[in-house]
């Protein structure tokens, strides 16, 4: 019986070539249109951030979900396909427990993690407060990047990934490295919440996420 043949390194190289990706455009930075284990991706969108009046590229970044169980969810919830997304649509997303992970590219080469930190407890912090009338949880918000060390030397290309994974739990890599793992139903909501609320970190993300729903039903 003759031993499966190895692949030789051109045909590793061709294969992955064969990924269909999108690019975000006005960063160049480019997403698989599905990942290894099944999820796809819903959007890519551009993170910036106002430094001394001038807009600064910070990072590229993609939104996956497990489209099987967002399918299951919006015919059991939903029934039969809107014309286009609705608020309650956007809003059964944020508060199920299908799994998702948002792909941060890094594209502004002087970030810092500690920049990328405040940045995010801040977001996160006001996702929080959105979420619960008003109330403020700072300790929340800090678990999900406080265990990153400034160590970590971040540099155009890096990645990280925050996935919601089942059983309510956020799970945030950098550069491949699981920084934190924590458990709870709100974090997971305010996070999801950050891009697809009422007031998301870009509108024409949560837009283009939102057209690929009703191809769901």
């Amino acid at each position: 019986m003759s031993l499966p043949r190895l692949r030789t390194e051109q045909e590793e190289e061709a294969k992955k070539e064969e990924v269909a990706v999108e690019i975000e455009p006005k960063t160049g930075v480019s997403f698989p249109f599905k990942l290894d284990d099944g999820k796809q991706l819903g959007c890519v969108g551009l993170r910036k951030k106002s430094m001394l009046g001038i807009g600064i590229k910070i990072y590229g970044f993609g939104i996956y979900a497990d489209n099987e169980k967002l399918r299951e969810l919006l015919k059991l919830k939903i029934g039969k396909a809107p014309a286009k997304p609705t608020k309650d649509m956007y809003q059964l997303v944020i508060d199920s427990d299908a799994e998702m992970m948002v792909r941060l590219v890094i594209v502004f080469s002087s970030l810092t993690m500690n920049m990328v930190r405040k940045n995010f407890d801040e977001g996160l912090g006001a996702s929080i407060k959105k979420l619960t009338g008003g109330k403020k949880n700072e300790a929340l918000a800090n678990k999900v990047m406080g265990q990153a060390s400034d160590d970590i030397k971040l540099t155009s290309g890096s990645v990280i990934e925050i996935s919601r994974l089942p059983g309510n739990i956020l799970q945030t890599k950098v550069i491949g490295e699981v920084v934190s793992k924590v458990e709870s139903e709100l974090l997971c909501r305010a996070y999801v919440n950050m891009y697809l609320g009422d007031d998301p970190l870009d509108k024409d993300t949560k837009e283009k996420f939102g057209m690929s729903l009703p191809s769901l039903f």
